[in-house]
């Protein structure tokens, strides 16, 4: 009998996973250069903790189950309930900021297609605490620090502040259902819906306008001086705005300053409260969006105390999928890979003593203890990446030596055995 792979998953294989590995890694010495540190929460948690977060219509795009004891449970979705739920159970009296990140599988039922998988990979940090507008900045300049780390090529970092249009629906009195409508069509740029809502809730031409003038703005920061007179009588739109402002003088600070304001950016989500952003790879077409995130308050969802958090999560998938679009190279390693061959089955054991010599000084090492053919094994090396092999054969185990082969030169030199890990880590 034959099994496949349950639909909507992958299988990643030898060099799949060093692509994986070598993107992950490189964000994350990215952002523990910036303070944070690792936290992990388990891949299935309570049904309800989504449900709360996210509404009953949540259980349709989820895995859940009940379990022997009855427990409804779901597999995780995203991340950002998990750590929420974290921080309530553990973290409410530590000191802030509290900066963590996050990497692991998530689950959503929904029908595969192109950049969209049934168990797909989060990277995200939050930071809960602290003062927003220096939070904001500085994961932002973050995510540009981990994205040009890594390698990839004509990305588009769009920024706004929700605060600005939730002012002015504020301001008019609109209730918080309408709120959310208005939003999400804002967010899925259906203009159309957007005119509707805005005749059905009796907005009057004035403050479409206004409305029309924020959503529009997608520029530079200097963009911003257009809205202050239009906002300086809606005071919780005006002081968004200015927020948003020294944000990005923040930002500009911390060195990054290639970035588009954009307020029609929306989330679509009633957690956030402050900074909105998301980065774009255009090279992805439909799928382009590799990354969301900004200021909210979910901690309040779970009854704990309110304070707000600023975070996102790297798609790690899209960001694997632009890398393979730009045909991104993991770089080739300088550090030694070693190949260890005993010429004759008889000298396996002397192979062995070498390669665990190597492998205390932490070099990559593997032996050949199946007995093939030089010829076979140096073609192994070649196909395998091994930049060093070591050969031992009669005369290198008389003379306590070892014979290396530069795989790149195709120059080799016989040394005494004990100076076998200087020699390859000089």
């Amino acid at each position: 009998m034959e099994f496949n792979k349950p639909r909507g998953t992958r299988d990643f294989l030898f060099e799949d996973m060093e692509e994986r590995n070598y993107v992950e890694n490189t964000i994350r010495n990215v952002v523990e250069n910036y303070g944070f540190k690792e936290i992990k929460t388990p891949i299935f948690e309570d049904l309800e903790l989504f449900t709360t977060k996210s509404g009953e219509g949540i259980k349709e795009e989820i895995y859940h189950f009940q379990d022997k004891g009855g427990r409804d449970l779901a597999l995780r979705p995203e991340l950002t309930a998990s750590v929420s739920r974290l921080y309530n159970n553990n973290l409410q009296k530590s000191a802030k900021p509290l900066k963590m990140y996050y990497f692991g599988s998530c689950f959503r039922y929904e029908r595969p297609q192109a950049g969209r998988f049934r168990e797909f990979w989060q990277f995200g940090i939050e930071v809960i605490g602290g003062v927003p507008i220096y939070n904001e900045a500085e994961i932002i300049a973050m995510a540009n620090e981990a994205l040009t780390q890594v390698g990839i090529k004509n990305y588009e970092i769009n920024i706004g502040h929700l605060g600005i249009i939730k002012g002015v629906l504020n301001q008019l009195n609109i209730s918080s259902q309408q709120q959310t409508a208005i939003i999400a069509s804002i967010d899925k740029e259906d203009y159309e819906l957007l005119d509707k809502l805005l005749e059905d809730n009796d907005i009057s031409s004035e403050y479409k306008n206004i409305i029309t003038s924020i959503i529009n703005i997608k520029g530079s920061r200097s963009d911003l001086e257009t809205l202050k007179q239009l906002l300086e009588d809606i005071p919780e739109s005006f002081e968004a705005l200015e927020n948003l402002d020294k944000t990005l003088e923040v930002l500009e600070v911390f060195g990054f300053d290639d970035y588009v304001v954009n307020l029609s950016i929306a989330r679509g989500l009633d957690y956030y409260t402050g900074i909105v952003f998301e980065i774009y790879v255009p090279d992805l077409g439909a799928e382009k969006q590799i990354t969301g995130g900004g200021t909210y308050n979910l901690t309040a969802l779970f009854d704990s105390e309110k304070v707000e958090s600023t975070g996102f999560a790297f798609g790690f998938d899209r960001i694997m999928e632009a890398y393979h679009r730009q045909n991104i190279q993991v770089p080739i390693s300088s550090k030694p890979k070693v190949l260890v061959i005993p010429v004759k089955k008889e000298f396996k054991l002397n192979a062995i003593e070498v390669a665990q010599q190597l492998r205390a000084h932490n070099i990559v090492t593997d032996i050949d203890l199946k007995g093939k053919k030089l010829k076979k094994n140096l073609s192994y090396a070649n196909n395998h990446n091994f930049n060093k092999v070591i050969m031992i054969g009669q005369q290198e185990v008389e003379d306590e030596t070892v014979t290396i082969k530069d795989m790149d030169s195709g120059c080799q030199e016989t040394i005494p055995q004990n100076t076998v890990v200087s020699e390859l880590l000089k």
